[in-house]
């Protein structure tokens, strides 16, 4: 059953404790990679044979497997993910950013050019795990930033085939290749590039324990997007909220993962046992109702503020949730007093479960607390930015003692003879 905490009744420890799952897979991922980089596609093919029963002869999903499984999707299923990706590329184009020029001063042009990623490497879960909803977020904005290739990796089942809905969603995102391997080794390969798979520039997409460490051991020789944590809800809710309602958005995000975290913060005790209750009665009809009701249990929680809905914010804002719902009257009086979320729903008919798939905001956001300092994934993830300088030789003499007397004061005597030097026979 979910704890019932009152704020100013136990102590901060217990009210903010954030459970951190750890897994000893620092050892075997860097094993992979080592593997990878020295063996290449005949290690790939070894792991899939290892890891997913899989034996393969060839690594890459060829159009004739993606029209075969796009057939097999029900049309309502591939009008339902158009329409999903119509919302994110609406959505995601409004994030571009454009270069711009500075000349206001005579001789001296500045600027800064955007410029896209060339090559992208998207990791999407497969088997049970299957999220085409991924493959529209995670790939629409490296489009929309001008990105000139995205390869998908995606783990195969045992006959060899990917589930067909992670096939159709990458065809109406617009993935350029895809192919047959998951865990760790799929991020080596794209970090590293194997005889199959090509050499990328950042990677993205979320994925296991495995995936998650091979992302960490890998970043610096490529980019990686973040470092995801267990999923997170935390829910805002007035004594006026439904308790079903407030119940089946918790659980939403408990069925997801054992380690996944749902938090209710209310200004009503009323409530708190009403949705306590609620859980109880929802839990057992869950088809994943073993996994929901062990997050419930070991990390599920709820915080009352006793009639001071202002503290309940405060409150969100210190444990700064991946998702958080706002369900109340008025939810946009509030939304300027939110801090720290990674995405914000509004409304007492704002489920979280619509930025997962349709809405349009981006469903890849900042976990663990991180939302306190970093974004969820946008068109910006997928653009770099270079800077120019432009001087006239008369632009440059105006200034060349001053940047020498600088340099100079910094110890760096070429640096200020570089300024100077164009100027001395004249």
């Amino acid at each position: 059953m979910i704890k019932i905490y009152k704020y100013g009744e136990v102590s901060a420890d217990e009210i903010f404790a954030r459970q951190s799952p750890t897994a000893n897979v620092e050892g075997t991922v860097s094993e992979i990679i080592a593997n990878v980089i020295k063996n290449k596609d005949k290690a790939l093919f070894e792991y899939c044979e290892r890891f997913d029963k899989a034996k393969l002869t060839s690594l890459e999903v060829t159009e004739a497997e993606i029209d075969e499984a796009f057939a097999s999707v029900p049309e309502e299923f591939i009008e339902i993910i158009r329409e999903a990706a119509e919302n994110i590329r609406a959505f995601h184009t409004r994030q571009v950013r454009n270069s711009f020029v500075i000349s206001e001063s005579d001789g001296v042009v500045t600027g800064q050019k955007v410029i896209p990623i060339e090559k992208v490497g998207l990791y999407v879960p497969g088997g049970t795990a299957a999220y085409p909803s991924t493959v529209l977020m995670d790939s629409i904005p490296a489009k929309i930033a001008g990105c000139r290739e995205i390869v998908m990796v995606t783990p195969p089942s045992a006959d060899g085939k990917v589930n067909p809905v992670i096939l159709a969603a990458a065809r109406v995102a617009g993935v350029d290749r895809i192919f047959k391997v998951g865990g760790a080794q799929a991020v080596a390969a794209l970090a590293y590039g194997t005889e199959s798979i090509p050499r990328v520039d950042k990677i993205v997409g979320p994925g296991n324990a495995y995936v998650a460490e091979a992302k960490k051991q890998v970043f610096g020789k490529v980019s990686i997007d973040m470092i995801a944590g267990p999923s997170e809800i935390l829910v805002v809710a007035d004594g006026k909220s439904n308790p079903k309602f407030v119940a089946a958005d918790l659980l939403s995000q408990a069925e997801h993962d054992r380690n996944a975290s749902a938090v209710l913060v209310t200004d009503s005790y009323e409530l708190a046992e009403r949705v306590s209750a609620e859980l109880e009665a929802q839990i057992p009809t869950l088809a994943r109702a073993e996994i929901a009701r062990a997050s419930i249990d070991n990390n599920g929680k709820i915080i009352v503020a006793e009639n001071n809905l202002a503290l309940a914010i405060d409150i969100a804002n210190e444990i700064a949730p991946e998702h958080l719902e706002l369900c109340v009257d008025n939810p946009f009086d509030y939304l300027d007093k939110i801090k720290h979320a990674g995405s914000i729903f509004m409304g007492r008919y704002c489920p979280e479960a619509l930025g997962d798939y349709f809405a349009g905001p981006n469903h890849t956001l900042p976990t663990s607390g991180t939302a306190r300092f970093s974004s969820p994934l946008s068109v910006e993830d997928f653009v770099k930015t270079s800077q120019f300088t432009y001087y006239t030789e008369d632009a440059l003499k105006k200034v060349s003692d001053k940047v020498a007397y600088f340099a100079n004061k910094e110890g760096l005597g070429a640096h200020a003879r570089s300024a100077t030097v164009r100027f001395e026979d004249k």
